[in-house]
């Protein structure tokens, strides 16, 4: 597990850049956590830069959307997947479980598509 922050320290749309084997980004979205690898897929730009809105992010160099559930493009000029971390809060502490997961043909086949966010209160 990796420390991200206080709970408190990560206002709704907002987002804070750790540093796992890669940088991870982790974003409160409308009251609820999501991670993702911080790299923009299609060049190197860090997405915890970009412009959140509900449940995509935006990067700052290009406007590729990424999907912080899936982790996926919503479009070009992104044609392959960010990975998704597991997010928990223990204590009023922010914590990414940092997934290992291999790509085939651009997408994420394993990782945590489908677990459910951590809701904020």
């Amino acid at each position: 597990m990796i420390y991200v922050a206080e709970l408190a320290d990560i206002p709704v749309g907002e987002s804070v850049r750790v540093q796992g084997s890669v940088p991870i980004a982790v974003f409160n979205a409308d009251g609820e956590l999501y991670a993702i690898d911080d790299t923009c897929t299609h060049q190197d730009a860090s997405l915890s830069d970009g412009w959140l809105e509900g449940c995509a992010v935006e990067c700052p160099l290009h406007a590729a959307c990424f999907d912080l559930r899936t982790g996926r493009p919503s479009g070009p000029p992104a044609k392959k997947a960010v990975r998704t971390h597991p997010v928990s809060v223990v204590d009023g502490l922010v914590y990414v479980e940092e997934t290992v997961e291999e790509t085939v043909e651009g997408t994420v086949t394993a990782g945590v598509t489908g677990r459910a966010p951590v809701l904020v209160d």
